[in-house]
């Protein structure tokens, strides 16, 4: 278990080995834009890809860059392809996408008169049906000779038997749906890949636009920048092991009950 922030010299892949292929989907966001930066720091890859619709905020020569689009089958089957054409297997792919609210008026539920077919719709297109489609193309691509892993950000909010609050409905809903998905995969996978493991990953609050609205009840220490929150589940998944294959984990390494 993680007690405490993991400065950069520190942050080791160690346990996945040299010569790293790592995909990270989603990498122009806050959280993935900070996992692509600090895999590279790491000094573990060989390639690192970045995908994602836009590539207007990946900055630097440490990633390449590959179109991908959630709401497009064929854009992730085709990054997918050229991945393999390039490197022929992955050791780590990590999906650092989340929808919570947009600019366009949908927020988070306070009640069940505020959900709409527009709320579910988008939460699960982001949330759940877009990361188990990168799952269906690039879970195979995984080494099956060393260490592997499939992560997709989830979040504590998504655990049915933690969930006192209620509210939330579609984010809720969505994340639960995804953390169900993995698991599912993870047992699919556990039977082809025994190097492999498939885990849910929730990151703590982050400084992004996703928490932006929600973050005044959240203690300073408790409400961590991008590079803070990328360090520390890299951390978690370099102590992972394939016994962990199909778990929920927080930032800090302790696991989330479903």
């Amino acid at each position: 278990m993680i007690d405490e922030e993991v400065p950069t010299s520190r942050l080791s892949l160690d346990t996945f080995g040299k010569n790293l292929n790592v995909a990270v989907v989603g990498a122009s966001g806050g959280i993935g834009r900070a996992l692509t930066r600090e895999v590279a720091k790491s000094g573990a890859p060989s390639s690192i890809f970045a995908l994602s619709r836009s590539n207007e905020l990946i900055k630097g020569p440490s990633a390449s860059w590959l179109p991908i689009d959630f709401e497009d089958e064929q854009s992730i089957a085709s990054a997918a392809k050229t991945i393999q054409d390039e490197v022929g297997c992955l050791h780590l792919v990590f999906v650092a996408t989340g929808f919570l609210h947009d600019v366009d008026g949908l927020q988070p539920e306070k009640s069940l008169k505020n959900l709409t077919e527009t709320s579910l719709l988008q939460s699960f297109r982001v949330n759940c049906i877009g990361p188990g489609l990168v799952a269906k193309h690039f879970v195979p691509l995984l080494d099956r000779n060393r260490k592997a892993a499939f992560a997709a950000l989830s979040a504590r909010v998504g655990s049915i038997s933690d969930n006192q609050l209620g509210g939330w409905h579609s984010y809720r809903t969505a994340k639960a749906a995804l953390n169900m998905l993995l698991k599912t995969i993870s047992i699919e996978l556990r039977r082809q890949n025994t190097n492999a493991l498939c885990v849910a990953l929730h990151p703590g609050t982050v400084d992004t636009a996703l928490s932006k609205p929600f973050q005044r009840a959240v203690p300073k220490e408790k409400l961590f920048s991008t590079d803070r929150a990328a360090r520390q589940l890299l951390a978690v998944l370099n102590d992972l092991t394939a016994e962990d294959n199909g778990g929920f984990f927080a930032w800090d390494g302790a696991p989330i009950p479903f």
